[in-house]
């Protein structure tokens, strides 16, 4: 070819190829000079030298169904389009980011702000000062421990296991552990006595020893052998020391101007808010064995010793108390008024009901469900119900400042009693829950009517013992109840009509109990007075001590 001949924009000379163009195959008519994608095609739509074209179609796409070529100008370059991916990506990831790190600044300032408002309850009224908001916080480590360790010992005797081995299960669980607890509990309070001056290392004692108990226990528990049972024995003996210690310490801390029953709601309030957070995140970690909420319960009482350690010097305190024999404790007891007896009795028949139905109700609806929701959910959904009882009880504790505490419990006990009636009769989840709910109600506002009675009318040198004994009375009611419900076969109508019956017993043995008051014998006694009162000059007695929750 001449090079007047050439097509215009051709180069001339060495095969130096322009942008876009590739060397052709050393093959018979190939041309050197022209971009492959511009030889002629042969048969079947082949190069002369046999492979397919690498040109688009008219359609856009390679005969071989390949991307267009790099060099094909509508197509933009690899490197462009892996930057162009490579950028949305990191916009993606910006974009959640920072939509991440403003949901967690949401929630640290709303958890922040709820903090704070939990902080400013128990530090109103001067509480703050005189250290009792360090024992109200102090008791949410307390039933907080308490109800992680419950649900990691519900998983191994309850939901572990088929229902028949785990009602004997349960049974042998009140038989080892509650039954010898009943016998021990009154011998606490005495006990306690004697070490009253060391009250913060006995209060962060009965922490640490059930901290060590959770971690041994949770190598154990999935297995469920027999040993575990005594350390749950001792357990249950170091929260009823606690309780005691602490009931103890309440009048050291009280500020001027806070009544007693105030602080045992405060106190009750809190514990109530810590099983319920530290029950749900227990419950939570259940699901990856029972071990989990155990191990929990560790973290949650060691975290209580500390706090029990950092308690004030003013719960070690024995100023303005006087030793008291414990032979004359019977002797005492015997002289106090005939309303407590009243409310005692009432608290016996709530217990009995709130052990049976825990008991009864969780294997009824385990066994025969309700249609329409699972086993698990059913039982959740009661055992709630109770819970959200429990906590409005507290909430409502001011009931227990009227004029006739007994009053109280007697109405409690006939609501109750109704509500019972009707989950019989109109069977369902509803009414079941209802009563669940009116139970729970019942035992926590019975038993700060309870509190608010032995708190006004008992002498102070046998209040410790009174409550130790109460306790140990209704504790038993309890275990006498979870019994009843273990045994009894698994009709609802049967279970629930037995508890309307039964309270309504309770109703009429309380409205029988005689009235009036009887006086305590002016023998020698144990004045525990607040640090702000300790110098006011005499007068009428203020009633002291701090109820159990």
């Amino acid at each position: 070819m001449e090079p007047r001949d050439r097509p215009p924009g051709r180069p001339l000379g060495p095969p130096g190829r322009r942008a876009g163009q590739r060397a052709a195959p050393d093959s018979p008519g190939a041309d050197r000079t022209r971009p492959l994608d511009e030889q002629p095609a042969g048969e079947n739509g082949s190069t002369p030298n046999g492979s397919t074209p690498s040109g688009p179609t008219p359609n856009g796409s390679t005969p071989n169904g390949s991307a267009p070529p790099r060099n094909d100008p509508n197509s933009p370059p690899r490197r462009s389009r892996a930057r162009a991916a490579r950028d949305g990506l990191t916009r993606t990831a910006g974009v959640v980011g920072a939509a991440g790190a403003r949901a967690g600044r949401g929630a640290r300032r709303a958890g922040g702000a709820g903090v704070r408002r939990v902080r400013r309850a128990t530090h109103a009224q001067g509480m703050g000062e005189s250290g009792l908001a360090k024992l109200i916080e102090l008791n949410a480590f307390h039933a907080g421990g308490d109800a992680a360790m419950a649900i990691g010992l519900a998983g191994t005797l309850f939901f572990a296991v088929p229902s028949g081995e785990a009602r004997g299960r349960v049974a042998l669980y009140l038989l080892i552990t509650m039954a010898p607890f009943v016998v021990v509990a009154p011998l606490i309070g005495p006990f306690l006595d004697r070490f009253r001056r060391g009250r913060r290392w006995a209060i962060g004692s009965t922490m640490a020893v059930r901290a060590f108990f959770c971690w041994v226990m949770a190598g154990g528990v999935a297995t469920g052998a027999l040993w575990l049972y005594p350390l749950v024995f001792g357990c249950l003996i170091a929260s009823k020391a606690h309780n005691v210690t602490r009931a103890a310490a309440v009048p050291r801390l009280l500020p001027d101007g806070v009544a007693l029953v105030t602080a045992n709601s405060r106190i009750s309030l809190a514990g109530s808010i810590g099983a319920g957070v530290v029950g749900a995140a227990a419950g939570g970690l259940a699901y990856f064995g029972s071990q989990w909420p155990l191990r929990f319960a560790f973290v949650v009482f060691a975290a209580g010793t500390v706090a029990a350690i950092l308690l004030p010097t003013r719960v070690d305190s024995a100023e303005g108390e006087e030793d008291v024999r414990i032979a004359d404790i019977g002797r005492r007891l015997r002289g106090i008024s005939p309303s407590i007896g009243m409310a005692l009795r009432a608290n016996v028949a709530f217990r009995v009901l709130s052990g049976f139905l825990l008991m009864f109700m969780a294997f009824l609806l385990r066994e025969v469900p309700l249609p329409g929701w699972s086993a698990t959910v059913q039982v959740a959904a009661v055992v709630g119900a109770a819970g959200a009882g429990n906590l409005v009880g507290t909430a409502l504790g001011a009931l227990a400042r009227a004029r006739r505490p007994e009053l109280v419990v007697s109405v409690l006990l006939g609501v109750t009693a109704v509500v019972a009636a009707l989950a019989a009769t109109f069977y369902g989840l509803v009414t079941v829950a209802v009563l669940a709910f009116a139970a729970g109600f019942a035992q926590q506002a019975g038993k700060l009517s309870l509190d608010a009675l032995i708190q006004h009318e008992v002498p102070e040198a046998v209040r410790t013992s009174v409550f130790a004994r109460s306790e140990t009375l209704i504790q038993l009611a309890w275990v006498v109840g979870g019994g009843i419900g273990i045994v009894l076969p698994l009709i609802p109508q049967l279970g629930l009509g037995l508890c309307a019956a039964g309270l309504a017993a309770g109703l009429v043995v309380v409205l029988r109990t005689p009235r009036g008051s009887a006086s305590a014998p002016s023998t020698t006694t144990r004045t525990a007075q607040s640090p702000q009162s300790a110098q006011t000059p005499p007068g009428p007695r203020t009633p002291t001590g701090a109820a159990d929750r």
